[in-house]
Formats: structure tokens, sequence, C-alpha cells
């Protein structure tokens, strides 16, 4: 018997079983697109948070105050002192004359009352950019305390904030998608299970005239990357029409502006690449679970 000819043979098999147990396997790739989609879901939500809080490291600055009994060139010379504080990324320095000429081109110049303000009015200062935003109140925390810092000002709620709601998403992540694993290994085993019981004499046959384990395991271990592939592609094609609405929802909302949202054709091949691994590895195993005990002849 040729190589070729088993695979053929394999392939017959799986498919015909599909075929013949067609509810218990469309329940099967039911089963297995709903549990990748919400893996993907909240996959893809931990994606846009991780990107956002890069988004956050990049743009979002901390303003360090000099004190004000400091002068220019003591306030300059504190820029090494303050790069050596751990998560420090880099530090732009703004003399008080710059920092009271940016004030006043925002607020309105031409106003007498911004015209009247001294030139001393307001502090040096340092605009601080971080490395990882998670660490920001830390970071907050150690700049505060070098001698001749004034004060600082941080927005640590908005970083806490997105940190928190990435964490709760990968924790919940996690507990899905292991929960959906399991029912879809036990809905595909059960699936493999009805065609092995309704084909078992056949297989004590097979076994009594020699027949391997590997030669009668593959066409239900086929049958469940069939199925496994089937829920992977359905899913993938699915999971791309979901997070396109809810991308359009979240640009169009006013609430979720500082969002950045990461394009779906960006992660696709990545996306299929995983969907279909899982798809075939939960095909796989309820396979293999379903045929290992009807094998003990």
């Amino acid at each position: 018997m040729s190589r070729r000819f088993d695979a053929g043979y394999y392939v017959s098999e799986g498919v015909h079983s599909i075929f013949t147990h067609g509810f218990m396997s469309f329940a099967a790739v039911c089963m297995i697109v709903a549990c990748l989609i919400i893996m993907g879901s909240f996959s893809l939500l931990a994606v846009n948070l991780d990107n956002t809080l890069g988004d956050l490291e990049n743009e979002n600055e901390m303003i360090v105050y000099i004190d004000e009994t400091l002068n220019l060139g003591q306030a300059q010379a504190m820029k090494s002192t303050l790069a050596q504080v751990d998560n420090v990324s880099q530090l732009t320095f703004v003399s008080r004359q710059q920092a009271l000429a940016d004030f006043k081109a925002k607020h309105g110049g031409e106003n007498s009352v911004m015209a009247d303000l001294p030139a001393d009015a307001l502090r040096d200062r340092y605009r601080v950019h971080v490395v990882d935003i998670e660490k920001m109140a830390e970071t907050k925390a150690a700049l505060e305390q070098v001698e001749g810092v004034g004060d600082v000002n941080a927005a640590t709620e908005i970083a806490d904030g997105f940190v928190m709601v990435r964490n709760i998403a990968t924790g919940v992540a996690m507990v899905l998608i292991g929960i959906l694993l399991v029912v879809s290994l036990f809905i595909i085993a059960n699936t493999i299970k009805l065609a092995t019981f309704y084909r078992r004499e056949e297989i004590a046959i097979m076994k009594m005239c020699g027949a391997t384990d590997g030669f009668i395991e593959w066409p239900f271990v086929v049958e469940g990357i069939l199925l496994g592939l089937s829920g992977a592609l359905i899913a993938f094609f699915a999971q791309w029409g979901l997070y396109q609405l809810v991308a359009k929802l979240a640009i169009q909302g006013n609430g979720l502006s500082l969002v950045s949202i990461v394009s779906y054709s960006s992660m696709a091949p990545t996306i299929l690449m995983v969907f279909c691994a899982v798809g075939a590895v939960i095909g796989v195993g309820g396979s293999l679970v379903a045929i290992r005990k009807f094998l003990q002849v």
C-alpha cells in the first residue's frame, strides 16, 4: 500500500465522517468559532491597549518643576541627576522665560493680564518621558526625592487606568480561553466518539487483522484537523468583520478618543496563523482523546 494511497484514504475517510455526523460536526465547528472569537477579541483588546500605552509613553509627559530658589545654571545642571532616575527616557529643559512665552501663546498673549505677568512668574522645568508607563507612579515619587525638585506633575491616573483595563482583559481572556478550550475539546471528542462508536466493530476487526493504531487513528485525526481548520477560517473572517465594526464605533466615540486602533490587516497574517494552529490543536486533541479507548482491543 503506497504512502500516497494511504493519505488519500485518510482524507477520504475523515471527510466522509464529517458529513455522516453533520449535526455534531456543525456543533464542533461552532464551538471552535466561539472559542477563537472570544479569545481573539480579548487578545485584540490587549494588543490595542498595549499600543495605546506605548503612545502614552511617547506622548504623555511628566513636568518636573525646579525649586524657584535655584538659578538658571543650577536648574540646567540638574539634568544629569534627573537622567539617572530609573525609567526616565528623555529630558527636555524649559526655562521660566520659555514657559511663560508658551503659556501666553496658549492662553492669548494679547490679554493685558498676560502681558503684565513678570518674567519669573513661572518656574524652570523639565519635560520628562518615561520608558515604561506602568512605572509612572514610582518614577514620579523618585523624581520628587531629587534635591532641587519643587514639584512633579504626572497623569498617573490615566496610565494606571489603561494598565488596569489591560490586565483585567488579559486575565479574563485567559480564563475564558481555558474554559472554551476544554468545552471545544469535549464536543469534538464526542463528535469523534460518535463516529468511532458506529465503527467499533470495524476497528476491532482491523486490529485483529494487524492494522496499526496509527492506520486506524489517522482518519479521525484528519477529521479533527478539518473541523479545527474550518472553525479557524470562519472565526478569522468573523473576527475581521467584528473588529472593523468595533473599531469604527471606537473612532466615532469621543469617549474613546485616547485609544489608538491597530488595523486588523496589519495583524491578519499572525491572527490567521494563530487561529489555524489553535483550531488544529483542538481538533487533533479531541480526536486522540476520543479514539484512545476504542483501540484497547
